[in-house]
């Protein structure tokens, strides 16, 4: 069964790979000037996507994607009904979450922040 779980698992990595590939891409290409590299190569990933309406968006970004969902909906779902230890932990989360409710609220808004001031900071270096 741990087998059958960890070929699932790369399933979805690599089913999740184009559309992460693109998004990724069009992340890097505003980060510089697009004849700079990485930008240059990101520019021509986006634009290889967008050359093929079909399989960029059609395929890499719908449908792979779904099935990835669909897929992992399904492993999970049945996991959970066969799995009284992953039903066990599940619950001892969420007793620590609320618990621990407004420290993990303050982590994740410092999470926030850091994240907000990594991307006004790469906003100042690119102007």
């Amino acid at each position: 069964m741990k087998t059958a779980k960890n070929v699932i698992a790369l399933t979805e990595v690599l089913l999740l790979f184009p559309a992460s590939l693109f998004m990724t891409a069009l992340f890097v290409r505003n980060l510089q000037p697009s004849q700079y590299e990485p930008a240059r190569t990101a520019n021509r990933v986006v634009d290889w996507f967008s050359a093929r309406p079909f399989f960029g968006l059609d395929i890499f970004l719908v449908t792979l994607p779904l099935v990835a969902l669909l897929l992992g909906c399904v492993t999970v779902l049945r996991s959970w009904w066969r799995d009284a230890a992953l039903r066990q932990a599940t619950l001892e989360i969420f007793a620590s979450v609320r618990a621990h409710f407004a420290t993990l609220l303050i982590a994740g808004a410092s999470l926030v922040a850091a994240a907000i001031l990594f991307i006004v900071g790469l906003h100042v270096i690119t102007d």
